[in-house]
């Protein structure tokens, strides 16, 4: 973290602080403040998984992180966006996107699907998350789980029919249940979401794309 701190505020931290610990004073660096910048620099992992054909997509302790990149700019979404376009995680600006929430997180859901709505995208769902969605207003098409049998979400997914995946576990065979759904994102390169927080973001900056343009920083 330290080098993107360091670029993000332009202070050479390893820097000062090698000198430091030989005896140099912090009064005799020329440091400014950190709380007047006029932009927000966001850090994201790159976890290229298709380099890791036998590993789980769902995040560990043991995340295979083989870098990151900053996205900077005046707002925290526009700085997000970049973020992702620089990780290669194209957010798309319509088409379909697929939902399977596990209930804990059904409620948290409603107003991201309902947005989704509203920027004109189809939802479709696992029966259980569609029928929720559906008893809210919120129209979404049913889809089988794998398990279910054809046609299914995987199927789906290999067609080319989904553009934005948001798909959230809780217990370890929920988890084992999606592993081919997450797996099949990847290599289709279909961006995906697994929690509430991240697809709510994503949603935000899908949102945010279609009302402004972006400028280099």
């Amino acid at each position: 973290t330290t080098p993107f701190v360091s670029k993000a505020t332009n202070t050479p931290l390893a820097r000062i602080a090698a000198q430091l610990a030989v005896g140099a004073k912090l009064k005799n660096f020329s440091l400014h403040r950190w709380d007047r910048f006029n932009h927000i620099a966001i850090k994201e992992a790159v976890l290229p998984f298709n380099k890791f054909p036998n590993e789980s997509t769902y995040l560990s302790p043991e995340m295979k992180s083989t870098g990151e990149v900053m996205g900077i700019d005046e707002s925290f979404l526009s700085s997000y966006i970049k973020s992702q376009i620089a990780c290669g995680n194209i957010l798309p600006s319509k088409g379909n996107v697929f939902i399977s929430i596990d209930d804990d997180n059904k409620e948290s859901i409603v107003s991201i699907a309902r947005k989704l709505g509203k920027l004109k995208f189809n939802l479709i769902a696992t029966i259980g998350t569609a029928n929720f969605l559906n008893n809210k207003g919120i129209y979404t098409k049913k889809i089988n789980k794998v398990k279910e049998g054809s046609p299914h979400i995987v199927d789906s997914l290999i067609s080319n029919k989904i553009d934005l995946v948001i798909n959230t576990t809780k217990s370890q065979s929920s988890v084992k249940d999606s592993y081919s759904i997450r797996r099949t994102s990847l290599m289709y390169n279909v961006p995906y979401y697994t929690t509430i927080a991240g697809a709510k973001v994503a949603v935000d900056a899908i949102e945010y794309t279609k009302k402004n343009d972006f400028k280099i920083k």
